[in-house]
């Protein structure tokens, strides 16, 4: 399997790039889009929802609202769609990058964009951060089932054991008699008897703590 490396951060600033390809990518559920610009330099790139082979896109500090361009997130107006977004300014996009995500812009705030996350969370990014404009492509993912062992086993993913059917000391949901969901009297509990369902399992100490405005949904 070849690996396809994707450019997520931001190339050739104000220049513009042709899509000339849309493929599939054995190593992701979003669909990749190659990018030529002048010079024959080609980039493959997350390919946003409704993008299609011969449109033109541009990275830019400002740009036009257009699916496929990226920019930074201090000009994007409220109300918008965007994927791949950085977390600090020039890292790359970070976040919103899988098959039908999308984030919606909330807010805009001194330096900071309050975004709608697909989880539900709400957060404070970095103005200065870009991100690309439009849904991500594959929406239909999410409605995809594998059928059969076999099928799992060609993607690459060995079989997996139920918890519940394994012994006490081998699993937290282990032991039991049949399909019970756990073993345990007081609940499912790690190997040092500390509870291992339901709890939360977020640092305290989490300096972003303070850029989040909501909770994500459980």
């Amino acid at each position: 399997m070849l690996w396809r490396n994707i450019t997520f951060g931001q190339v050739n600033l104000g220049q513009k790039g042709k899509v000339t390809a849309i493929e599939y990518d054995p190593n992701r559920n979003a669909r990749i889009m190659l990018v030529e610009y002048a010079g024959e330099e080609k980039h493959y790139m997350l390919a946003p929802h409704g993008i299609q082979i011969g449109d033109e896109i541009v990275c830019d500090e400002k740009t036009e609202l257009k699916r496929g361009n990226r920019m930074k997130l201090k000009h994007i107006p409220l109300g918008e769609l965007v994927h791949n977004i950085e977390l600090q300014p020039g890292s790359g996009g970070k976040i919103v990058r899988s098959a039908g995500a999308w984030a919606k812009l909330d807010g805009h705030e001194a330096k900071y964009t309050q975004l709608a996350l697909p989880s539900g969370e709400v957060r404070k990014i970095l103005s200065e951060c870009f991100a690309s404009l439009g849904q991500v492509s594959n929406p239909e993912f999410m409605y995809e089932r594998v059928k059969n062992a076999g099928r799992a086993r060609l993607k690459g993913r060995r079989p997996n054991v139920r918890g519940s059917a394994m012994n006490p000391v081998d699993h937290p949901h282990g032991g039991g008699e049949g399909r019970t969901l756990t073993g345990r009297r007081r609940g499912p509990a790690t190997p040092w008897g500390k509870p291992a369902r339901g709890v939360k399992t977020r640092k305290r100490s989490k300096k972003s703590d303070a850029f989040i405005l909501q909770r994500r949904r459980t």
